[in-house]
């Protein structure tokens, strides 16, 4: 177990140096990045004194390594936009998107998990066809719309909510709508179909056949031997969420990182997308290694030897 996360610790590294690297090459795709930094109608001796102050001149192995050394220390230069630092302002949108984060998946796990595994100990029944309908709506209706409609029918026309923003608990209601629609299906559907898989094991009808009530069959015995794979799209979502649900966050002007890095694209407002980038995939890595060392605690034939 040990060795194991020594050996995940070593790749988180390795995936954050490699994500710092694909950025540093990136800012050059997109052309000069002095001139990207300057108006459009700014002279050829303004781009010139921008790249001398960016260091662009100098040959690209030097400004690699001074990328990498000033990353590692969290120097990604000044925000354009935003006053202060790039990782700063960064690190103050993280709060605003875990909160939207965590909320949106405790609501969204504690509608799915219910509605998947009742639908799959009553397959072929009324409510199991009438949850793989709403579901796969949830799936198809995109964020957007969604959230506009539910925007325009509760805020416009009945004014029971907040347009938009960060306050009380009443503006977590529409973004938290908007997330769980979407959520919530997917974890219903997996959590149905892996149910199906678990019920006709061998060992669910011995624990039947023990005289366990149906309820500790369900919820006991077959929902724990079904939870990687539901633990597994849970780290993918979480993660995903973390790094910005930039459509929920545009539409409902929450101040999370995913509407950061939209406007810092828009923006041209490098150093916060650099910033951001790092983020992401520090968050991103460190997901995989909790949700990788939780597979032994949800199922003990899980070794990593």
């Amino acid at each position: 177990m040990r060795k194991y996360i020594v050996v995940r610790v070593a790749q988180l590294f390795i995936v954050v140096f490699l994500a710092l690297t694909i950025v540093f090459f990136m800012q050059f795709l997109a052309g000069c990045p002095a001139a990207l930094h300057l108006p459009l109608d700014a002279t050829r001796e303004d781009i010139e004194h921008m790249r001398d102050r960016m260091g662009l001149n100098d040959p690209l192995p030097v400004q690699y390594i001074r990328f990498l050394s000033r990353a590692v220390t969290g120097d990604f230069g000044e925000s354009l936009r935003h006053t202060g630092e790039a990782l700063p302002t960064v690190l103050s949108r993280v709060p605003a998107t875990a909160q939207l984060a965590v909320v949106g998946l405790i609501v969204s796990l504690a509608v799915a998990i219910p509605v998947g595994v009742v639908s799959a100990a009553k397959r072929g029944t009324t409510f199991d066809r009438i949850g793989i309908v709403v579901t796969v709506l949830g799936q198809a209706i995109p964020g957007f719309w969604l959230g506009l409609m539910a925007m325009l029918f509760f805020s416009v026309r009945l004014g029971w909510l907040p347009t938009g923003g960060r306050g009380s608990w009443l503006h977590f209601i529409l973004p938290t709508i908007t997330l769980t629609a979407f959520y919530a299906a997917r974890f219903a559907r997996l959590s149905r179909s892996t149910m199906l898989d678990v019920l006709s094991a061998d060992y669910i009808r011995t624990a039947r056949a023990k005289g366990l009530s149906e309820r500790v069959v369900l919820y006991k015995h077959a929902l724990r031997n079904a939870s990687i794979s539901i633990l597994t799209l849970v780290g993918l979502q979480l993660r995903q969420l973390l790094g910005g649900a930039v459509v929920t966050e545009t539409i409902f002007y929450w101040p999370g990182l995913g509407r950061l890095l939209l406007q810092s694209l828009l923006y041209r407002d490098f150093s916060v997308v650099f910033a951001g980038v790092l983020f992401i995939a520090c968050v991103t890595a460190t997901m995989n290694l909790l949700v990788d060392l939780a597979y032994a605690w949800t199922d003990p034939r899980v070794r990593y030897d």
